[in-house]
């Protein structure tokens, strides 16, 4: 739980760190409270990168950049919400909330996007796969094994077996 006071800006934030998977939506919930009405400005940073998502004053106007046009949701009470997570969306972000006097307070928040790993089921369905095919071949090889078996055997007692020529019957 972070709260913190700069002169007449207080903001509030319950987790400022956050993990996500790809596609997913993700919510920095800040609560903002401050004289007047306050200028909220949510940055994005990675490494050299550093892009505005969007500006903007609750009750009032809101300005989202085109990158993030669609996928930014701006709350009055200092709130964002980004939906359909991608992997570049992993990094830094800096709400900048400033009042009308002039003063302003940064808070900041860590997202990381995990990617989903579709790659180990399509590993896991294709060894399954050929499991079963190899099953399937040994069955097939058992069972034509067994039925050759079985020729052979009904072959050598016929081969065994006398001519059919004529046997005297013995009286008893």
């Amino acid at each position: 739980m972070c709260h913190l006071a700069a002169g007449a800006i207080s903001t509030h934030s319950p987790q400022r760190s956050l993990t996500r998977s790809v596609q997913e939506d993700v919510f920095f919930s800040l609560e903002v409270s401050c004289d007047g009405t306050p200028t909220i400005q949510w940055t994005f940073m990675s490494g050299a990168v550093s892009r505005t998502i969007g500006t903007w004053q609750p009750g009032g106007y809101t300005n989202i950049t085109e990158d993030y046009s669609g996928r930014v949701q701006a709350f009055n009470n200092g709130s964002m919400g980004l939906s359909d997570l991608r992997l570049q969306d992993a990094g830094h972000y800096v709400v900048t909330v400033t009042e009308t006097a002039g003063s302003s307070k940064d808070t900041g928040f860590v997202l990381k996007v995990n990617e989903v790993l579709y790659e180990d089921l399509q590993y896991l369905s294709v060894s399954a796969l050929a499991l079963a095919c190899v099953a399937a071949l040994l069955m097939l090889s058992t069972w034509l094994l067994d039925k050759a078996y079985r020729r052979i055997v009904a072959w050598r007692r016929r081969k065994q077996m006398p001519e059919n020529d004529a046997t005297e019957l013995q009286p008893l």
